[in-house]
């Protein structure tokens, strides 16, 4: 069954891709991510000391292991994004990019103006743009135009562990958007928002507080492996129609009279 995530040609086992903040230490962020089976580990590239001469978590990723994501968290403006981005490229990061344009301080909903300009920008310039992104359909049109290689709709507030609160909205967008991949990025709490992700055929999700801030995260980081390959089989399997009344398990032709 078709378990792996292909992203510009790129393949990768997992379709959990998750974050390095907020841990508890540098080593159980490392714990963490090999429980969680993820292969792309995510890195804002503004709060990471990128000439190494000081320890950072970068220190604590196998690159040897995981795909670095950089991402332009904590950027306002597209400007800010571009110049973000370019940094992490030549810093050796990497040339793909987890865009974030911030339009609200408060809630951290993206510019989408700002991102569709950024994403236009650094996809000329042979960046692989993966931009987070609101639950709206024409904007995600707008930024498949503009080049990204896959859009990232919310489920819900950043950090919020909300869950995924407008089902309907990524439904929509599940089955008008076919060419790129989506990937739920933002709001998931627990195992089950995971889950349901998947079960809603969304290619992968990505994650960082849902982990970083459990009780107990190398055990979520371990339930959140589980969750998006039960999320994504149980997709392809097929759910059984919803009925509103009951209907036997067993035949009744042959029943002892």
């Amino acid at each position: 069954m078709d378990t792996q995530l292909t992203i510009a040609g790129r393949s990768f086992r997992s379709r959990l891709l998750i974050g390095t903040g907020k841990y508890r230490s540098h080593q159980e962020m490392a714990r963490c991510h090999e429980a969680s089976g993820a292969e792309v580990v995510t890195v804002a590239v503004r709060r990471v000391n990128l000439d190494r001469t000081q320890e950072s978590l970068l220190d604590y990723v196998d690159t040897s292991k995981y795909f670095l994501l950089p991402n332009t968290a904590a950027c306002f403006t597209a400007d800010e994004a571009i110049r973000t981005a370019r940094l992490g490229r030549e810093a050796g990061m990497s040339n793909w990019v987890k865009l974030e344009v911030i339009g609200d301080e408060r809630t951290l909903f993206p510019d989408n103006a700002g991102l569709v300009e950024a994403t236009r920008v650094l996809a000329k310039e042979g960046f692989v743009v993966l931009p987070y992104t609101n639950d709206d359909l024409v904007n995600a049109r707008r930024l498949i135009d503009a080049g990204a290689a896959a859009v990232m709709p919310l489920g819900a507030p950043i950090g919020s562990g909300l869950g995924i609160q407008n089902l309907t909205n990524l439904r929509i967008l599940r089955e008008m958007i076919t060419e790129v991949p989506l990937i739920v990025d933002a709001g998931v709490g627990t195992a089950s928002d995971a889950a349901i992700a998947l079960e809603l055929g969304y290619d992968g999700v990505l994650m960082n507080t849902a982990i970083a801030a459990a009780e107990d995260s190398v055990a979520m980081a371990t339930a959140m492996n589980h969750a998006v390959l039960a999320g994504r089989y149980a997709f392809l399997a097929g759910r059984m129609p919803k009925k509103l009344y009951a209907s036997a398990s067993s035949p009744m032709t042959g029943v002892v009279r």
